[in-house]
Order: structure tokens, then sequence, then C-alpha cells
């Protein structure tokens, strides 16, 4: 996965609570076994007018007007404001696979379900939980001004305004170092490649009636 350090980003506010999975992602896309493709179906639902199907090409088809992302302001944000308990919903990496591949580097929110955030940070998705007060606040400045950004540093743990004021957010300390160095999983495991090769030239040394 690729490395997350800093991001300034244009926001989008995306003003619901509970948003499920099946609502980033609906079911139907999840017959794929490829993992990629998924960033124009993220919000397929509430994006479009009409039912998506995969492997449908989604040039002309109608989309929502009303929707958040549709509107001109908000287009190319990497950057989502949203309300507690974002994620929720049944387990599927496809989530945070589409928001990625939509372009969403950052979701920052009062809370979310925890198998979904789970996900998204071992996939370089960076979530943050700020206090409903700062998310209220970080709202009303996205509505009343057009193109409003934000700075966020993972190294430092803080989301910066463009009026300068900064806040901090916690992190566990393993994804931290992780999304710093663009590992996921198998990423991680790969960094001891030196000693798995040991541990598999002692074994075969030891039992190499195992090896034929």
């Amino acid at each position: 996965m690729d490395k997350f350090v800093r991001q300034e980003g244009l926001v989008a506010p995306l003003d619901r609570a509970n948003v499920d999975t099946d609502a980033i992602i609906p079911k139907q896309f999840l017959k794929s076994i490829k993992r990629t493709g998924f960033g124009p179906n993220l919000f397929d639902e509430w994006r479009y007018l009409d039912r998506g199907e995969p492997d449908r090409d989604n040039a002309g088809r109608p989309l929502n007007p009303d929707f958040v992302l549709n509107r001109q302001r908000f287009i190319g944000a990497t950057v989502m404001l949203a309300r507690e308990n974002f994620g929720c919903g049944s387990s599927r990496e496809h989530a945070p696979w589409a928001l990625l591949q939509f372009g969403i580097q950052t979701i920052i929110a009062t809370s979310f379900a925890d198998i979904f955030y789970n996900n998204s940070l071992k996939n370089g998705l960076l979530l943050i939980k700020l206090d409903p007060q700062i998310i209220d606040k970080l709202f009303s400045e996205t509505d009343a001004n057009p193109g409003y950004r934000l700075a966020v540093d993972l190294e430092q743990q803080t989301v910066t305004a463009p009026s300068g004021e900064s806040y901090t957010f916690d992190i566990d300390q393993h994804r931290k170092h992780c999304m710093l160095n663009g590992l996921d999983d198998i990423g991680l495991t790969l960094a001891h490649a030196g000693e798995i090769k040991a541990f598999e030239a002692k074994h075969r040394e030891r039992q190499p009636w195992l090896f034929g």
C-alpha cells in the first residue's frame, strides 16, 4: 500500500450518521475477485439515480445532483467529514478499497465501526476520531467556505484548519508505523524475509526428510 505521511486536501462533508458498508459499496459489487475498479461505484445507490451493476459502464448514468460528492464544489475531495458510527454493517474490505480508489485518503468522524476501522487502516485509509464539538465546527466551516481544505499530518497526529487551528488525534502506534512506511500485513511479513529464510534453512537442516 502507499505510504501516508502528510496530506492537504479538499473536504467533502457527508452529514449522515450510521453510514453502513452496503451504502459505501453495495452488495452486488462484491462478486468481483479483483481488488480494483470499485471507485466508480462508491456510494452507488446515493450517487446515481439508477441501479448499478458489476461490469456496467458508469458513463452516462444519471447522477443524483443532491448527493454531496456530485456537487461541483466537492469534486476532487480527498478528505471526508462524517458523523458517528461510520462504516457500520457487514464486514467487507471492498468498502475501504472503494473509498481509496475514488480518491478519499482520510475520513474524519466522531466514531467508526470497529471492523471497518481496522480494515481501513490495514489498507492505507486513515480514519481520524475527533470530538463531536470539533466535528460540528469543521462541518460549519466547510459549509461556509467553498474550497475548504484540511492538512492532515500523521507523523504529528494533527489536523490543521485554514485558520491555523490544529486538533490532535489518537492512533495505535503499530498502525501508525505501518501507514507511515506503506506496510500492509503482507508487507509487514516480508520485512522479516531474512529471518524467515534463516528459519527455513535451519528447519531444512534439522529435518531434511520433510523436504524430499
